[in-house]
């Protein structure tokens, strides 16, 4: 039994595993409302009726305190075939979306996938999760599935544990307890191997090796104790609107680098090697920035570093959201009572998430408008996570990528934030591996959201061939 056998049932089947994708996409397993939690509980149930399918033990394990009050962890195992002496694979995706917002926008429902073809004659499913993360993930369950209904061992003789979150796009609040509460189970797992990432465009497929670390903290500046007529008090009394944004302005010098004093102490430097190699793979700025509405004047960050090394490996600051005072249709003369803006900052090693806000907040309680309070509010976040380009089962799965797919993948990093990254390597040592097959125009969050179909034939067919590719890679255990 090969992987070329399993990758050709995947190819034989094609439209019954995308009718079972659609069944999925059609769950709204939005995770931040509490309205969806029946429906996300049920996407959950899904993923684990699938894995049981192809042979795993499967359980649903509740998080929250109390239990019940999250949402579940579907938790699957198969303890591999007796002569396998690869790694021990963690396989981690989450099953809850986004919320479909503007729904407007769309121009199909959100939750009814249609399948497109784009204008350069490429099939597209179109819907929210169809790409972040149950497209991605739903890649590795077929290639699952297509080890079992080929008669080769379940998941490819690989000894693998997976653990499907729901609760990843509403901030992993219980991920780190139960992180903590199964570390016995999890850390005897050697590497993760994540699909939530992306490649570097159609044809050209990439391995991440590093992602960044988030801080996000919400800011509400408190002034009057009412809100106020602006003819009777502005010019006399501080407005919280104003203030505010005095303060946030100060975040940037005219270099684009943060103000906060330490913000950059521990942020590793850029290897010349990285540099030169991230240089090499053609990135097209101007392009990039046309795809988003952009000319190349847009072309703004941090002094002396290029468009992708920004991305890539030096630390922002965001603000994600202000509001404050009146926001209706027409006018109100009012001075509001308070201001609130979300700032979020993505941070890259050896940047640790507590400090940095910890370090923001006193920088602005070092500004505080006279006359007014702070109420600063930490959001959470997570750590960055690297993995060294040199790591065997990097290489392994790299190998299995270059099969899949006809052409020796790219090795990059993101600049987003996948937090269970950061929480692996720190309680356990672990690092992860990020095997992704989006796209930087598959909408991932807005309206339209899409995942082309030849990405989603190249992630199934990578994850057929991984077992194999992983299985002549040996681990030391002590």
């Amino acid at each position: 039994m090969t992987g070329d056998k399993a990758a050709a049932w995947i190819g034989a089947n094609e439209g019954d595993a995308i009718g079972r994708l659609v069944d999925w996409l059609r769950i709204p397993s939005v995770s931040t409302d509490p309205a969806y939690k029946d429906d996300v509980r049920r996407a959950g149930q899904w993923a684990a009726d699938h894995l049981r399918a192809s042979g795993f033990d499967v359980e649903i394990r509740e998080t929250g305190d109390p239990d019940g009050s999250g949402h579940p962890i579907v938790l699957a195992t198969s303890e591999g075939s007796p002569e396998y002496e690869g790694p021990h694979v963690l396989f981690y995706g989450h099953y809850d979306v986004q919320p479909p917002d503007p729904v407007d926008l769309w121009r199909s429902p959100p939750f009814e996938p249609v399948i497109e073809t784009d204008e350069h004659g490429r099939e597209r499913i179109v819907a929210r999760g169809a790409c972040d993360d149950k497209g991605q993930v739903h890649g590795f369950l077929e290639a699952m599935r297509a080890w079992k209904e080929t008669g080769g061992p379940v998941a490819g003789g690989m000894k693998i544990t997976v653990l499907l979150e729901g609760e990843e796009e509403s901030g992993s609040v219980n991920l780190e307890r139960f992180v903590a509460q199964n570390k016995d189970t999890l850390g005897a797992c050697d590497v993760c191997l994540i699909s939530d990432t992306g490649m570097l465009g159609p044809g050209r497929p990439a391995i991440t090796y590093g992602v960044r670390g988030l801080a996000y903290t919400e800011l509400v500046l408190h002034a009057s104790d009412q809100d106020l007529h602006s003819g009777a008090w502005g010019g006399k009394v501080p407005n919280p609107i104003t203030e505010l944004t005095k303060v946030l302005a100060q975040l940037w010098d005219a270099d684009r680098r943060v103000t906060i004093p330490g913000f950059y102490d521990t942020v590793l430097p850029i290897e010349p090697a990285e540099r030169e190699a991230w240089a090499k793979l053609g990135v097209d700025v101007a392009d990039s920035l046309k795809s988003i509405g952009f000319g190349p004047e847009a072309d703004v960050g941090e002094t002396g570093y290029a468009f992708i090394e920004r991305e890539w490996a030096r630390p922002t600051a965001e603000i994600n959201g202000i509001v404050g005072g009146y926001t209706g249709h027409g006018a109100k003369t009012v001075i509001p009572d308070h201001a609130t803006a979300k700032v979020s900052f993505r941070l890259v090693a050896d940047q640790d998430p507590e400090t940095i806000t910890e370090s923001f907040f006193a920088w602005v309680r070092e500004r505080t408008p006279a006359g007014c309070r702070w109420e600063l509010i930490d959001h959470g976040g997570g750590h960055p996570a690297t993995v060294g380009t040199d790591s065997p089962p990097l290489r392994a799965v790299r190998d299995a990528l270059a099969k899949a797919a006809g052409t020796e993948p790219a090795l990059i990093k993101t600049g987003g934030s996948i937090p269970i990254a950061g929480l692996l390597k720190r309680e356990l040592g672990m690092d992860t591996i990020f095997a992704g097959f989006g796209l930087e125009n598959d909408r991932v969050h807005s309206p339209n959201e899409k995942f082309d179909l030849d990405c989603w034939r190249l992630g199934a067919r990578t994850h057929a061939m991984i077992p194999e590719a992983l299985a002549a890679v040996r681990v030391s255990r002590s």
